[in-house]
């Protein structure tokens, strides 16, 4: 496993690199690419970022400057945020097995890279994006501004109980460059549309909870989003709903992404390891936030990953 000197080290020998985002790519991800795009090009490296056909609104705008042409021929491969190959785009899986750096903050990275870096106990792989570009040089505000957003939608704008003093002390270094941090956290946290709204809704009405009210499991099957012409800028981020209830300590998300095909975001405190809950179907994460996929008809699915949180559950 590699230090952040030595990661940097790589970087710099580098050139013609391609950076890899994950399947429906978050703030993180996307943010993390496009700084880590932006401080190579200021070396006057040639690095682009693979198309990802996942991009919503809100991430669009930060990946779309760096986005690689088709002509662009790699000679290095580096994955941002990315835990396995599983989580690939499929338009990337060409990429499988030929990725030389892997930068990730989850417990359970697979270490999938010729190289690796890891940081588990970082909010946000943005906060060791920090670290590895600071060696490479200064964070300008072309770089500052991709990374806040990485840092803070990773840490629900630093309320999440996974924030540390150093996701603080990264923060306020990307601040003192002069972005417009305001602009994101309005966008970020502060804005949602009125179909966003309405899903919330809805959700909330079908709401079913268990263990004591402990436990509450929300659904968004296709119908749903189909009936409110939902986009996936709309559907960005539910996750975070079910733990806003008071009593709530583990929230559990089904999103159908196609018939019988259920992505499963867990989100819990500290009764609930969602890593091991989601790595007994596959998936993995952090111990608070993690996620896997199931497949059957709703009914299956919400058996299983409640059967996997009554077996990891401390009482």
């Amino acid at each position: 496993m590699l230090t952040v000197h030595e990661a940097a080290v790589l970087l710099k020998t580098w050139d013609n690199i391609l950076i890899l985002t994950h399947i429906r790519p978050d703030g993180d991800t996307v943010g993390c690419a496009a700084a880590l795009c932006a401080g190579l090009r200021a070396l006057g490296k040639a690095a682009y970022l693979y198309p990802n056909p996942g991009l919503t609104r809100i991430t669009e705008p930060y990946f779309t400057p760096y986005a690689a042409p088709e002509t662009f021929a790699p000679e290095k491969v580096v994955s941002v945020d990315i835990a396995t190959e599983n989580l690939f785009p499929d338009n990337a899986a060409m990429y499988k097995g030929r990725v030389d750096l892997a930068i990730d903050h989850h417990p359970s990275f697979e270490r999938f890279g010729k190289a690796n870096i890891v940081r588990p106990e970082a909010a946000a792989c943005g906060e060791l994006l920090y670290d590895i570009l600071a060696q490479l040089g200064p964070i300008t505000p072309e770089i500052a501004l991709p990374l806040y957003v990485a840092v803070s939608t990773d840490c629900g704008c630093f309320a999440y109980a996974n924030t540390t003093a150093h996701t603080h002390a990264v923060a306020a270094a990307l601040l003192r460059t002069g972005i417009d941090y305001r602009s994101v956290n309005k966008l970020c946290f502060r804005t949602k549309t009125r179909v966003r709204m309405q899903l919330e809704a809805a959700m909330l009405r079908e709401a079913e909870f268990y263990d004591k009210g402990r436990v509450v499991l929300m659904s968004v099957p296709l119908t749903l989003m189909e009936s409110l012409k939902a986009t996936e800028s709309d559907a960005e981020e539910l996750s975070s709903l079910g733990g806003q209830i008071e009593g709530v300590d583990c929230a559990v998300t089904l999103r159908e992404l196609k018939p019988d095909e259920w992505k499963v975001s867990l989100r819990t405190g500290e009764r609930v390891n969602a890593t091991k809950v989601c790595q007994l179907y596959g998936g993995g994460g952090h111990a608070a936030a993690a996620g896997c996929t199931l497949y059957g008809p709703f009914e299956e699915a919400r058996r299983q990953i409640l059967s996997g949180i009554a077996q990891v559950a401390d009482a």
